[in-house]
């Protein structure tokens, strides 16, 4: 074998031998992702916040979790997905409503955030100009993910949710161009706001128009005239990453290298009209296997992007720079303060109509989490644009500035929302549940003392003592379930949609059972799923339309009136998807 060949094998082998240790790497990873979401999951711990402690625990195992943290992987592998998934759940028509108070904070409060806290940051820290505003520009990126998790599980108010995520969407994008314009600036060795200004609307402007290409296409060309869950998510995952890819190296396409456009702005849009416009053209159940598909690829995501944080930062590094973070730290919560309380007001005056609660100030304000964004921003800082000593008092401030809002705001944020009376989920709805689950939990031990009689494993007379035992106990819960009912009328159109989604997973599970036994022909068992594929799609309207806490227009008091009222919003729903759509005369 000649020397030629013989190093081509040894660089073959050593690529491999990397590529090796890189998946068992991320293998691990995603294990100790599933064990803390148990565990997380357990303790009602939050679990974003713990995989970052896992992840500084995940150091211990040196090698075997050495992965290359590097900007580009989470900017351009991790952050997509993640934006792409997150604008896939907004409506359009609760954004639009509330559009003006979400641009009022995402675009004035950050570009307020970059100048003010780059200003702080050069006055107290003395760094150059262009470095602080870099500063001010990628800690001005939000991070909901947490803070949405939240939102889910308490039953919070549509809105809300709505306010905290649109204002995410947008601010990073914001963020991520204002901090371009600061590193192009320092690399070019000038700043003049006319520039800034040039460059920040060509590169916003030039990604939202790439999203609403894009976007439009997918949702109108493509995804209208295929109807397959299969096709329709991996179209979507492309549009995801086509969109970004696009959008940032627009100048490499036209042959204009130094021009790039947002990716994240082109994801938002992108997603935005997919979310809104592409789904409307497919079947409920190619939906319902969207949404399944892209909830495991962002826990995924979710799973690396936190674990990654825990592994990139340093403990010695955060001692060293331990002013400077403190610094960072006091500086971005009081900016926050005045950012949300402060523009909330300047909205309220703009946009009378679509005044922001106090309460909902004051959730913003300590959900205004960091994670990705800043930290990818912090990693693409380059020594050959600011000195070493710099960089490293940036990127320690980000990592400080991460850590604080992940350990201490994102495990007090869920009883922030408790106090202020913000959980849908409140003392009411939480006594129905025990009430409710006593009786099922009642009438299946009863079937199963049922089944030991009838098989006589015990005798007929101890069979029926523990038959009447569980009668009487579920007669008392019964009682106290109608009790509870009666004291809190209002609760009975939840409670009654919440029957109606049971009644419907049942359903589909007598259906699988009969197609298992070929009792029914596999063409029938697909049309009886696409229907109650339907069914349930008008109940998930039906919730996003009237929140965690259904009310229709009716007389809660009257069953009868509440139950014919939530079979009509079933019906107008899946009648306004098609003319003539079978699973409406089905619905009864």
């Amino acid at each position: 074998m000649s020397t030629a060949q013989l190093l081509f094998a040894a660089a073959a082998e050593e690529g491999t031998s990397t590529l090796i240790r890189t998946e068992a790497a991320i293998v691990i990873l995603i294990a100790i992702a599933a064990f803390v979401a148990v565990m997380a999951r357990r303790f009602q711990f939050p679990f974003t916040v713990a995989l970052v402690i896992a992840g500084f625990a995940a150091t211990a195992l040196g090698d075997l979790v050495a992965i290359d943290v590097s900007p580009d992987l989470i900017l351009f592998l991790l952050v997509p997905p993640l934006l792409f998934e997150a604008t896939l759940h907004i409506p359009w028509a609760k954004l639009k409503a509330d559009l003006g108070p979400v641009l009022v904070n995402a675009l004035v409060g950050t570009l307020i955030g970059t100048l003010a806290l780059g200003w702080l940051v050069h006055v107290v820290l003395d760094l150059p100009w262009e470095a602080s505003f870099a500063f001010g520009a990628l800690i001005s990126a939000t991070d909901p993910v947490a803070v949405i998790a939240f939102f889910k599980s308490l039953g919070t108010p549509k809105r809300l949710s709505v306010l905290v995520e649109g204002e995410s969407l947008f601010n990073d994008a914001v963020a991520v161009v204002a901090f371009g314009v600061a590193v192009a600036a320092a690399e070019g060795g000038g700043f003049t706001v006319g520039g800034a200004l040039e460059n920040f609307f060509v590169v916003s402007l030039g990604g939202i128009a790439v999203g609403l290409v894009l976007g439009y296409v997918v949702s109108e060309v493509i995804l209208a005239r295929v109807d397959d869950g299969l096709i329709e998510t991996t179209t979507s995952l492309a549009l995801a990453y086509g969109s970004f890819l696009v959008a940032e190296e627009f100048g490499v396409i036209i042959g204009q290298d130094d021009l790039h456009f947002s990716g994240i702005l082109a994801v938002v849009v992108a997603g935005l009209l997919q979310g809104n416009l592409g789904v409307h053209n497919t079947s409920p159940s190619t939906r319902v296997t969207l949404e399944h598909s892209w909830e495991i690829v962002t826990f995924l995501v979710n799973s690396l992007v936190f674990l990654f944080i825990g592994l990139t930062v340093s403990i010695s590094d955060l001692a060293d720079e331990f002013v400077a973070m403190l610094v960072a730290i006091v500086a971005v919560v009081i900016m926050r303060i005045l950012i949300v309380y402060g523009l909330s007001n300047v909205s309220g005056g703009l946009f009378p109509k679509r005044k922001v609660p106090i309460e909902f100030q004051h959730v913003m304000f300590w959900g205004g989490l960091r994670g990705a964004i800043s930290l990818a921003l912090a990693l693409t800082l380059s020594e050959k644009v600011f000195d070493p000593e710099t960089v490293q008092t940036i990127r320690v401030m980000t990592f400080g500035v991460v850590l604080f809002t992940l350990l201490v705001q994102g495990t007090t944020i869920a009883a922030l929302i408790r106090r202020l009376g913000l959980a849908g989920k409140d003392d009411r709805a939480l006594e129905q549940q025990r009430h409710q689950a006593r009786l099922v939990m009642g009438r299946a031990g009863q079937s199963e003392i049922a089944r030991l009689g009838a098989d006589g494993v015990v005798s007929d007379d101890m069979a029926d003592a523990m038959q009447q035992t569980y009668q009487d106990s579920l007669n008392t819960h019964t009682a106290n379930l109608t009790e509870h009912s009666q004291a809190h009328p209002e609760m009975a159109a939840a409670m009654l949609y919440q029957a109606r989604r049971d009644a419907l997973a049942a359903e589909r599970s007598a259906l699988g059972d009969v197609q298992r036994t070929g009792f029914i022909d596999g063409q029938v068992a697909k049309e009886m799923s696409l229907e109650l594929d339907h069914r349930f799609a008008a109940l998930d309207e039906i919730e996003d339309r009237y929140g965690s806490n259904l009310d229709v227009d009716v007389d809660t008091t009257d069953l009868e009136d509440t139950i014919e009222a939530l079979v009509a919003e079933e019906l107008a729903w899946l009648r306004s998807i098609g003319p003539g759509n079978a699973s409406a005369d089905a619905i009864r």
